[in-house]
């Protein structure tokens, strides 16, 4: 349930901030004043688009903050706490946007993406603009509300269709692409049987590739590496290179060792070095003596690698994705060989899941019919409340000539508002009063079945009037029996019926405006349906038809 809406800078909101009733809150107001803004703002805390333009002029940035009692929604417990956010029983959605178009929503001061802030909204709150009542004539609404209506039941054979069809969308796709090879069959074979040959032929090995990368490197430079080892063979074999020297190093020192032992452990390091560095130039001298750069060799390594990089290029990138396509194209060129039995058998698969979906299709017709029936009963029903005594709401159910997501079921509403008259196609025979009436009777049968504790009604009583906005104001009063009701009206009869009435005014202070909200007290509510009712006038008349619409509302909440 709402608690409070808390609106900064936002348009005409210069600081707006109003509590709200668990029941039946109104907002009035003059046309203009500002009751479509404030449905905007609240539109915005709940993860609607956000423009930059609607920041106030003169400041750098809007923010919208509502706080909700989310005591006893566990579903929405359970998914705050999925989102890491710390769970109490009032629940704070705030969203801010600066002049930049830049957007930081919160909850519970914790920042959370768009898509989180948009799913926790949904389980809070539903509102209803006069675009849903538009929102009936679209193809897919009456399968929408009858698959919302059915509840777990209809879930429950949506999801065994649902199973099933996406087998059925499968072995489709399949069977079209072995039809596809079938007539390129002859083609096909001889393509994989070159590749598998051509990639048999080349014996690739795991590891290859890196092995003989490393020897083409040696071999590239073989010029440079035999100069540099005759380089460093000739620095010490030579009379006057480093051996010598330091053969006649150790011969002085051994003399110098007869008379001071401390210079042994001199000798010793100069004769170990010495010993380490003619190992190494006899190991020159075999490496020298045993390598021979052939030339032929490189030109085998480099050809070698060219076929390899060459697969690798044309079959995956890898000699492993080489190998793997390898398999691959052995499997389907062994598949194509035996393309028409493959077929037959993928065809027969298909009949016998296309005879199991049918059945099962039928079976979602079926409790679709069932669920509607009974929807419609009631839709009917409250239909005859709001002032259309004879008013007929159906749903006519056709065979689509194919499968889809949603089962095999067209559906269309059907109604008729006079006695005598067929039912037709509802987007050919509703008026906008009417729209407005069945969309009502639509959210009071769904209101009970549904989830979401706070209802937004954005001027519902558009094209109503007289006799049609009491009955109106009766069915939103009921829904705010089962949970919390938001509506904007401008109709008296509905507004009487508030248990909170909520003011919106355009105020002007030293050059600028902005829309104020104030909660109204009896009297002023007395005030407030005078001028919804008779505009100006300030009669005794207009004072106690006013008084006397708030007697008749009580009484009808009474009753109830």
């Amino acid at each position: 349930m709402l608690q409070s809406l808390h609106v900064h800078n936002f348009a005409l909101l210069e600081d707006a901030k109003v509590d709200f009733a668990p029941g039946f809150n109104v907002f009035t107001g003059e046309t203009g004043a500002g009751k479509s803004i404030l449905v905007d703002a609240f539109g915005v805390v709940l993860g609607n688009r956000a423009s930059a333009d609607y920041v106030r002029t003169g400041a750098d940035s809007f923010w919208v903050q509502a706080v909700f009692d989310i005591s006893g929604q566990e579903q929405l417990q359970a998914f705050l706490e999925e989102q890491g956010i710390e769970v109490d029983d009032d629940l704070f959605l705030k969203r801010q946007v600066t002049i930049a178009g830049k957007s930081k929503a919160t909850v519970n001061g914790v920042q959370v993406p768009l898509n989180v802030l948009k799913a926790i909204s949904t389980m809070l709150v539903d509102i209803h603009g006069q675009h849903e009542n538009q929102a009936l004539l679209k193809a897919d609404a009456p399968r929408i509300l009858i698959d919302g209506f059915g509840g777990e039941r209809i879930a429950d054979c949506l999801k065994a269709y649902s199973d099933l069809y996406n087998k059925y969308v499968a072995l489709q796709k399949k069977l079209e692409a072995l039809k596809v090879d079938s007539e390129q069959q002859d083609l096909l074979l001889d393509r994989y049987d070159w590749e598998v040959k051509e990639i048999e032929a080349a014996k690739l090995r795991i590891g290859e590739e890196e092995a003989l990368e490393d020897e083409a490197k040696v071999l590239q430079n073989s010029e440079k590496i035999i100069t540099a080892v005759n380089g460093a063979y000739n620095l010490l074999d030579d009379d006057k290179a480093v051996l010598s020297l330091l053969a006649k190093a150790k011969g002085n020192l051994q003399n110098a060792v007869r008379y001071d032992s401390r210079l042994s452990i001199l000798l010793d390091n100069l004769d170990s070095a010495w010993l380490t560095l003619d190992d190494c130039r006899q190991e020159l001298s075999e490496y020298l003596s045993r390598t021979d750069f052939n030339g032929e060799r490189a030109v085998e390594v480099q050809q070698r690698l060219d076929t390899i990089y060459r697969l690798h290029k044309k079959y995956g990138g890898s000699t492993e994705a080489v190998l793997n396509y390898l398999e691959a194209t052995k499997v389907k060129y062994n598949e194509l060989l035996d393309l028409a039995s493959t077929i037959s058998k993928a065809e027969k698969e298909m009949a016998s899941l296309t005879r199991e979906l049918t059945a099962c299709a039928d079976v979602l017709t079926a409790e679709r019919k069932a669920q509607a029936e009974n929807l419609t009963q009631l839709i009917t029903s409250h239909i005859h409340d709001l002032a259309m005594p004879n008013g007929v709401f159906e749903v006519a159910f056709t065979k689509l000539d194919k499968f889809t997501s949603n089962g095999r079921d067209g559906m269309t509403f059907m109604f008729s508002a006079n006695m005598g008259e067929p039912v037709s196609e509802l987007e050919k025979v509703a008026s906008g009063g009417e729209l407005s009436r069945i969309a009502l009777a639509i959210k009071t049968v769904m209101s009970s079945s549904g989830d979401v504790p706070t209802m937004v009604f954005d001027e519902i009583d558009t094209g109503v009037g007289g006799v049609t906005a009491q009955m109106m104001a009766e069915k939103i009063a009921s829904i705010s029996k089962i949970g919390q009701v938001l509506c904007i009206t401008h109709l008296p009869q509905i507004a009487a019926f508030a248990d909170r009435h909520i003011f919106i005014e355009k105020q002007s202070s030293e050059g600028r405006t902005a829309t104020m909200l104030s909660v109204l007290d009896e009297e002023q509510r007395i005030r407030e349906l005078m001028r919804m009712t008779a505009g100006t006038s300030e009669s005794s008349a207009a004072y106690e038809n006013a008084k006397e619409l708030l007697t008749a509302a009580k009484a009808v909440k009474d009753k109830r």
